[in-house]
């Protein structure tokens, strides 16, 4: 018989992610972040390839990218609101953690298997936030998926893209609960 962890459980089943324009100083510190940076790196990585990395990113370099939305959200003919939501994601986030993938080659292990990796430490990473009390939000949009901006201003390579930018702080308030999905249906229950 498992020995349960219904705290674990708990947190699991009643977990909310947090607006990220919500999100006010303080962030975690250095000391507390590598906690959480080691929770999510324990994430399931078939063949050990860690096809994942990360990259913090506080104060001035939030404001750097801030600062290059504008002229991307241009050249990719994005609206005035869409440029100034993405642009207010990083200017006003107390603290970002880019959680880039960066496949591996493998014989074994399918780039898609990679993707779904860098996927899990997202989620971890969210949750181990979450867990520690600080209000965080898991987001990607238009320019994290922009080569000239993700390799230009985050210097990735051309084997790397951005699996979410994760933002963590103090949450302002706690929002409301959202519906949640209908279990029934969405499960299909196979005995034979």
């Amino acid at each position: 018989m498992p020995s349960p962890n219904p705290q674990a459980l708990d947190f699991l089943l009643t977990r909310r992610s947090r607006p990220a324009k919500t999100l006010l100083a303080p962030a975690p510190d250095d000391a507390r972040l590598k906690r959480l940076l080691t929770a999510a790196a324990r994430s399931p990585d078939h063949g050990k390839l860690e096809p994942w990395r990360f990259v913090v990113l506080r104060d001035a370099a939030l404001q750097r990218l801030a600062g290059a939305v504008p002229a991307c959200g241009a050249r990719l003919g994005k609206s005035p609101e869409d440029i100034a939501k993405a642009q207010a994601a990083f200017a006003d986030s107390p603290l970002c953690v880019a959680v880039i993938e960066s496949q591996k080659e493998s014989p074994k292990v399918p780039a898609i298997e990679q993707s779904y990796s860098a996927g899990a430490v997202c989620l971890a990473l969210l949750n181990a936030a979450l867990a520690d009390g600080w209000g965080a939000n898991w987001l990607s949009g238009w320019a994290s998926h922009d080569r000239t901006f993700i390799e230009g201003e985050l210097g990735l390579s051309t084997n790397e893209r951005i699996a979410g930018f994760l933002h963590i702080g103090t949450e302002k308030f706690a929002p409301p609960e959202r519906p949640r999905p209908d279990l029934d249906a969405i499960t299909t229950w196979v005995d034979e």
